[in-house]
């Protein structure tokens, strides 16, 4: 799997102290600016902000924003991990492999089990809003 363009670069001499803190700031924004190149993680945001809507117009409590907005964090935290899967088993296989078809499967299920947690409490708020439950 080697490349004719491959450059190897030394490896970065180790951050501590102060200097730590902000080097993995930088590498966080990174990661925000690699996920928005990510269509699945727009569509979350774009969620994020019509269920913040939706819960202010049902008067929901400080307590159900700060549920949705952990399971919000936690969406997008497994959304970036798939999108580091996706990105190793892209440069790992090329072509087809089982076993990057699997790997890729399994951090779509990751996903879509939160996604499916979302709905679920959206589904329950609104449930208990119009009294149905």
């Amino acid at each position: 799997m080697t490349s004719k363009n491959v450059v190897v670069r030394p490896k970065p001499d180790r951050i501590t102290g102060i200097k730590h803190l902000f080097a993995a700031a930088s590498y966080s924004f990174g990661g925000i600016r690699r996920l928005w190149q990510e269509t699945a993680f727009r569509h979350i945001i774009l969620m994020l902000v019509l269920c913040l809507t939706l819960l202010f117009v049902i008067g929901a409590s400080l307590i159900e924003f700060s549920i949705l907005l952990i399971l919000f964090f936690a969406l997008t935290a497994v959304e970036a991990l798939n999108t580091a899967i996706e990105c190793i088993v892209d440069h790992l296989a090329p072509n087809w492999e089982a076993f990057a078809r699997d790997a890729k499967d399994l951090g779509s299920l990751a996903t879509m089990c939160l996604l499916l947690a979302n709905g679920l409490y959206l589904s329950v708020l609104l449930l208990r809003f119009f009294e149905i439950i």
